[in-house]
């Protein structure tokens, strides 16, 4: 069993960066904001990152495997940015590569979802950064980038071993907890002193267990987890034996 190492945040005001049921943590200096959402708010800024949205996910999986999803990820994802976006008044967003599932993905989104996109694009700084699943251009309007680096911290898809103030996706890490005698599995931000693990935001993404190997070598033993849901709950991060 895991005893949580912070306490969660509850009723803050944004100006301090304190995001109501978010877990607060300080990454090379830089005072970050684990929303329960899965976004990351950087309140110095009026910054909100997000990583791995794999909109479009319903059409890569129908148009290569020939299975039926129901087609309502891109939608509830959109309508999670569009609160989170409300919420914060970010004045820049983040996308942390991954956005589509693939650049088809991109190209088949119903045109009253790319009018939804456009809407949230408008009056405000826009980042993709590429991933591997779209790691071209894509055809709607901001800024496209293999990384983002705003000092202290940079911004990109996958954690290279070795850098500090990072901040990356791509991994979909994910981790189980007993809370209330119950044990939860969730999508989880990973951090430690060098970087943070972004969860995946979309709705249809999966996850890995962040005692895989994969992610054990990239963080420190005493990094922590913070499960996404309806409050961000932070615990050291589990780990195999």
């Amino acid at each position: 069993m895991l005893a949580l190492v912070h306490a969660s945040r509850k009723e803050r005001s944004m100006n301090t960066g304190q995001i109501s049921g978010g877990h607060q943590f300080s990454l090379a200096g830089a005072q970050l904001t684990a929303m329960p959402s899965g976004a990351l708010w950087w309140a110095h800024l009026r910054m909100l990152v997000v990583s791995d949205l794999h909109l479009g996910k319903s059409d890569r999986v129908a148009r290569r495997m020939g299975a039926m999803l129901p087609p309502y990820e891109t939608r509830e994802t959109l309508g999670r940015l569009d609160a989170d976006i409300a919420a914060t008044s970010a004045a820049t967003v983040v996308c942390l590569g991954d956005s589509f599932d693939d650049l088809a993905a991109a190209q088949s989104l119903d045109e009253d979802e790319r009018l939804w996109l456009t809407r949230l694009q408008a009056g405000r700084r826009w980042v993709w950064i590429e991933g591997n699943h779209d790691p071209g251009p894509v055809d709607f309007g901001g800024t496209h980038l293999a990384e983002l680096i705003e000092a202290p911290l940079t911004f990109r898809h996958i954690a290279r071993p070795g850098a500090a103030g990072e901040v990356s996706g791509h991994y979909h890490p994910k981790a189980a907890v007993n809370l209330r005698g119950r044990v939860v599995t969730r999508a989880c931000f990973l951090y430690d002193c060098d970087r943070v693990i972004m969860p995946a935001y979309g709705t249809y993404t999966g996850g890995l267990r962040s005692d895989d190997k994969a992610l054990s070598d990239l963080m420190r033993r005493d990094a922590c987890a913070v499960l996404t849901g309806q409050v961000a709950h932070a615990f050291p991060m589990p780990r195999r034996l």
